[in-house]
């Protein structure tokens, strides 16, 4: 076996154990959550509309979404991710709603398994969000690579995915980080579709942020502290005792999805902003909305789901449309824009 082949059945390994452990251990944040506690909305008991008024619609990155909201990165490159990105991708066609394949290095790396990733022909007028990870372009990727994986999935953008804990933790992580936002700024100015930063579940600060918007980042998803703890995950999959009590001691680290929000859209007020991070039902999305996001991306729900069959993920869909729905005919907003400039989310003291 060759170094190549070896580095590939390795990373087609990893992927089928995150799904396992995703689905079958308790890998999420258990001192730390999203944060979308410390706020309740006002309640309007006359909201003066009929609720077939209520429009959650939206645009993101030029793309019209039926709602807002992102199925987010998640899995491919084994036979049981191809069939969840299968029903992913065809209860997102039919609500119009946004979505996110898992890391496509399996798929360069293999060749073989790209087709495991191409949902375009179930999804053919969806927002699709192609990825790899950004420490790659330290470890030989560059725009070519980029743009396989984005002519894979047909993709509207590409995702770099920036997640320095878990490469920390993870058996065999990739932890060279130096010089990447240069990269990713080169990578920006070359790609023919928008590129989005995105953590993994530790979050973006705002002076991050505001470094990857000036390299040329098109949107950032904030990918917050709060849900799955890729942490944890990499414990469960530990070689030693020192990466099993690494995933351990950090398990609960990172910024909180609500305080990305503010604290970026205090600094970025027109960034297209993605809150992602712990994120389980419609009210955490909608309040992720009045927030200042534009869309929000939920990933352990949908995967639940889509384990168990199409059906279930169509019912997960469509009870957060009700679920955002609920939230703004019960605050007495038509459109997602009134939700965000009503002032009818209100911070806890």
């Amino acid at each position: 076996m060759n170094a190549l082949t070896n580095i590939s059945a390795q990373t087609q390994n990893r992927k089928a154990d995150h799904i396992r452990i995703c689905l079958e251990e308790d890998v999420q944040c258990d001192q730390i959550t999203n944060g979308l506690e410390r706020y309740r909305f006002t309640h309007f008991c006359l909201p003066e509309l009929n609720p077939d008024d209520i429009d959650i619609s939206t645009t993101f990155l030029g793309k019209q979404l039926g709602a807002p909201l992102l199925i987010s990165s998640m899995t491919g490159g084994t036979e049981q991710a191809a069939i969840i990105n299968q029903r992913l991708a065809e209860v997102a066609q039919y609500y119009k709603i946004a979505m996110g394949v898992g890391s496509q290095r399996v798929a360069v790396e293999k060749p073989q398994v790209a087709d495991t990733f191409a949902v375009r022909k179930y999804a053919p007028d969806v927002l699709l969000f192609a990825n790899l990870g950004a420490v790659q372009l330290n470890y030989k990727y560059g725009l070519d690579e980029c743009l396989r994986v984005v002519d894979i999935l047909e993709a509207d953008a590409l995702i770099l995915h920036i997640n320095p804990l878990q490469e920390c933790i993870q058996p065999k992580g990739d932890t060279n980080f130096r010089g990447l936002l240069d990269k990713i700024s080169k990578l920006c100015s070359g790609m023919p579709v928008p590129v989005i930063a995105k953590e993994v579940g530790n979050g973006i600060s705002a002076a991050i942020a505001e470094k990857l918007i000036a390299a040329g980042v098109a949107a950032i998803d904030v990918a917050g502290a709060g849900g799955t703890s890729w942490a944890k995950v990499e414990s469960e999959r530990a070689e030693n005792p020192l990466q099993r009590r690494l995933g351990r001691t950090f398990a609960n680290w990172g910024l909180p999805t609500a305080e990305c929000i503010t604290t970026i859209r205090a600094i970025a007020p027109y960034v297209p902003l993605i809150a992602s991070g712990g994120l389980r039902h419609g009210l955490d999305v909608a309040a992720a909305i009045a927030l200042g996001a534009d869309v929000a991306g939920l990933a352990m729900p949908f995967l639940q789901a889509a384990a168990i069959s199409e059906t279930a993920v169509a019912e997960l869909a469509k009870v957060l449309i009700a679920e955002i729905t609920t939230v703004l005919f019960c605050t007495g907003n038509a459109t997602l824009y009134q939700l965000k400039h009503s002032g009818s989310l209100q911070r806890i003291e």
